[in-house]
C-alpha cells in the first residue's frame, strides 16, 4: 500500500510511481476519452492545444468547450471523487470516480453525454500507448486509487505554478501550461518562430501526421510525467535537437541527459527534498532553455524579456 510523503517544505506532494502505477495508467485511459470529447468539439488551434486539459482548483478540466449556442465543461474532481460534466444551460451529470474498467468508464460518460443532448463520436482507441486497447474493449485498466490521483493533481498544481511564472519571461509565441493526455504530462514550449524540419513521427499508435503538426516550428519544450524517476521527472527537450545539446552544461546538478529519449531529465524528488523547490525548477527550466536558444541561435534579445 503506497504512502502519502510530505517533506521538506511540505508543499510538493510525494509519491512513488511504483505506489499508484495502476491508478496511473488506468486514470490515463480515462482523460484521453474526456481529452478525445474534447477534441471532437473544440476547434481546431495550431499544435493540437486545441484537445489539452487543464489543472483546475479541484483537478482538471476541459475549460469551456463550445457546442451549438452555448457550451459543456468536463472536469475529474479529484476532491469530491467525480467526473463532473456541465452544460450552459444548467445542466449537469456526475459520475463517481472509483475503480471500475476502462470500458465501463467510456459507456457512462458517453451516456452521460447523451443524455445531457451533447452528440459526440470519438475516435475510441488510445494514443501514445502499446498496446492500444479499444475503449470499449478495455477490461484490463480497472485501478483507482482516489487519495493517490488526489495527490498526482496537486503535484500539477505545483508544476503548473512554477512553469506559468517561468512563462512570462518569454516574449514570443508560448504554448499554454496544460495536460497532454497522450502522453499524461503537464507541459509548456517556448518557439523560436522559425520553421523546423518535418518531424519523423515515431509515437506508437499515433499517426505521423499528428506530430508534423505538433513539431512544425522550433521549439523548446519543458514539463512533468509521473514517470522517468522514482516519483516522476521533470524533462526539456529542443526540436530540432542543435548540436552539442546533449553537452549542456544545465543545471541543478541532479538533471541529466538521456540518451535514449534525447531529453534532458530531473527528478520530481530532487526537486521535492531541495531548500528552495521553486528555484531548484526554475534554475532547470531556464538552463535547459538557454541550451535550445544558445546552440540554435535564437533571437533573444527579441524573444525574451528582460
Amino acid at each position: 500500500m503506497w504512502q502519502a510523503r510530505v517533506m521538506g517544505n511540505g508543499e510538493w506532494p510525494r509519491l512513488r510511481v511504483t505506489d499508484w502505477v495502476e491508478t496511473r495508467d488506468t486514470l490515463q485511459m480515462w482523460t484521453q476519452i474526456v481529452g478525445k470529447v474534447r477534441m471532437a468539439h473544440a476547434p481546431a488551434i495550431n499544435h493540437w492545444w486545441h484537445v489539452t486539459l487543464y489543472p483546475s482548483a479541484r483537478g482538471l478540466t476541459t475549460s469551456a468547450v463550445p457546442y451549438g449556442n452555448g457550451s459543456f465543461e468536463i472536469e475529474f474532481d479529484f476532491l469530491d471523487q467525480v467526473l463532473r460534466m456541465s452544460t450552459s444551460d444548467g445542466r449537469s451529470r456526475t459520475l463517481t470516480l472509483e475503480p471500475k474498467t476502462v470500458a465501463a468508464f467510456y459507456r457512462e460518460t458517453m451516456l452521460a453525454l447523451a443524455e445531457l443532448g451533447v452528440e459526440t463520436v470519438i475516435h475510441p482507441v488510445p494514443n501514445e500507448v502499446d498496446p492500444a486497447i479499444p475503449f470499449a474493449e478495455d477490461e484490463t485498466h480497472k485501478s483507482y486509487d482516489g487519495d493517490a490521483a488526489r495527490l498526482f493533481w496537486r503535484q500539477l498544481q505545483q508544476v503548473e505554478r512554477v512553469f506559468s511564472r517561468f512563462r512570462w519571461e518569454f516574449l514570443g509565441k508560448t504554448s499554454p501550461v496544460h495536460f497532454f493526455w497522450g502522453s499524461m504530462d503537464l507541459a509548456y514550449t517556448r518557439f523560436s518562430g522559425r520553421v523546423a524540419p518535418q518531424h519523423p513521427g515515431g509515437a506508437p499508435n499515433c499517426p505521423p501526421s499528428v506530430m508534423h503538426e505538433a513539431y512544425s516550428h522550433e521549439l523548446a519544450s519543458f514539463g512533468f510525467w509521473p514517470g522517468g524517476g522514482e516519483e516522476g521527472a521533470f524533462y526539456a527537450y529542443a526540436y530540432p535537437e542543435p548540436q552539442g545539446y546533449n553537452d549542456f552544461a544545465v543545471r541543478p546538478r541532479a538533471a541529466h541527459y538521456d540518451t535514449t529519449i534525447r531529453e534532458f531529465l530531473l527528478p520530481y524528488e530532487a526537486v521535492a527534498e531541495a531548500s528552495d523547490p521553486d528555484a531548484a525548477l526554475t534554475e532547470f527550466l531556464r538552463s535547459t532553455y538557454e541550451a535550445a536558444a544558445e546552440l540554435a541561435e535564437w533571437d533573444r534579445g527579441t524573444l525574451e524579456r528582460r
